[in-house]
Formats: structure tokens, C-alpha cells, sequence
């Protein structure tokens, strides 16, 4: 994964919690390694979005399901001002790649999520971009698998334009802890479903300059 980070750019790679030496292994490539003490999807985001100094920022799974450089266009059209927030709609390349209950729990959400805001998403995959300064301004508090849906409701509450550009989804190395089973799946969709009932509203919103939606 690292090897695909587009040139110049900087990883940063956050340990929550990990046992297997991958903290090292990415710090002996090159990666900055942010340690977050409390485990969780959304905390281990959080960090990464503050230790970050761009001005523009990325987030990507590390299971190599994703590929880094597909964010490139995603990072042009934030910087250009021509939109505030990319998502990658998730395409799977091969049989199996998105088991069938996380693909369920994924279209569940995504259609709760266009009834709370309006907006017509199909996927809340964690391949996104937008400008660092924005993103804090949204005030983000879910620290576990509500985070990613979390930034989009309260992008959408601030009036952010919001695109959704198709990318690659290949097959995952390792099984995941949220999506791998249903337990982990059902968990996920409980969060997210706390923070689709906040009111519009909730958080400290900001509209990025320049947006026109």
C-alpha cells in the first residue's frame, strides 16, 4: 500500500492497538506513524486528521482492498475548489471481494443517509478526500464506526457539495473486524444509525469557501 502512495505525498499511518508489528513495518517505509491509544475506526481517523498538515487529505483503507492512486483526480478537484468532499463508490474486480451482509448493511445506510440529507449516495466506503481546515470545522465526535457517515451528514448539514466518483474494489488481505462477520457488521450499522438520528444541525458546521450547492 505504501509503495502506491502517490509521489510527494506523505503517509501517515495510525496504530490503534495493532499486535502484529505493522506499526514498525510502516515506519521502516517511510510511513509517519501516529499512535491512538483508544481503539476504534473513527478514533484512529481523528488521529490521522490532526496529525495531518496538508492542506488537502486523504483517507484510505490499508488492507489493500484500495489503491492510494485513485485519489489523485479526488485531491485535483478539492484543490480546484470544484467540490468539498469525494467519496469512492466501491466496484468490486472479483467474486466474493464484498461479502453479501456488508454490501446489505452498506445500501441500508446508504439509503437512510439519503433520506436524512438528500444526498443520492450509493457507498460510505472510507476512500474519500477533502481540505483538512473543513473537516475540523465539521467538529467530528463518533470515534467508532459512525465517523465516516458522521462526516458526511454533517457535510451535508453545512452545505458542502458532496460527489461520489467510482474506484476498484479488490480483494481485502486479512479478514475484517467490522465487516468480516456479521456481528461486526451489525455493530457498524448501530453506530451509524445513533448518528443518523442526530437533529441537523448538531456540531460546529462550516461551509467551505467557494461552495455553491
Amino acid at each position: 500500500m505504501l509503495a502506491r502512495v502517490p509521489a510527494g505525498w506523505r503517509a501517515i499511518v495510525v496504530d490503534n492497538g495493532s499486535t502484529d508489528g505493522s506499526a514498525e513495518l510502516a515506519r521502516s517505509l517511510g510511513a509517519t506513524v501516529v499512535h491512538e491509544p483508544r481503539r476504534g475506526f473513527g478514533a484512529a481517523c481523528h488521529a490521522g486528521l490532526t496529525a495531518a498538515d496538508a492542506d488537502v487529505v486523504c483517507f484510505c483503507d490499508c488492507d489493500g482492498s484500495l489503491d492510494p492512486r485513485d485519489l489523485e483526480p479526488f485531491v485535483r478537484d478539492v484543490a480546484a475548489g470544484r467540490t468539498d468532499l469525494v467519496l469512492g463508490r466501491r466496484r468490486p474486480q472479483a467474486r466474493g471481494t464484498w461479502p453479501a451482509h456488508a454490501r446489505a448493511g452498506n445500501l441500508a445506510l446508504a439509503r437512510m443517509l439519503r433520506r436524512r440529507t438528500g444526498l443520492r449516495l450509493h457507498d460510505l466506503g472510507p476512500l474519500r478526500a477533502a481540505r483538512r481546515a473543513d473537516l475540523l470545522a465539521l467538529a467530528l465526535t463518533d470515534r467508532r464506526s459512525g465517523y465516516p457517515l458522521q462526516m458526511v451528514v454533517r457535510a451535508a448539514d453545512a452545505g458542502w457539495r458532496v460527489e461520489e466518483r467510482d474506484v476498484p474494489y479488490l480483494p481485502r488481505t486479512g479478514k475484517s473486524k467490522v465487516t468480516g462477520t456479521w456481528r461486526g457488521t451489525w455493530q457498524a450499522v448501530r453506530d451509524m444509525r445513533a448518528v443518523l438520528a442526530e437533529p441537523p444541525g448538531t456540531g460546529a458546521h462550516a461551509r467551505p469557501e467557494g461552495s455553491n450547492r
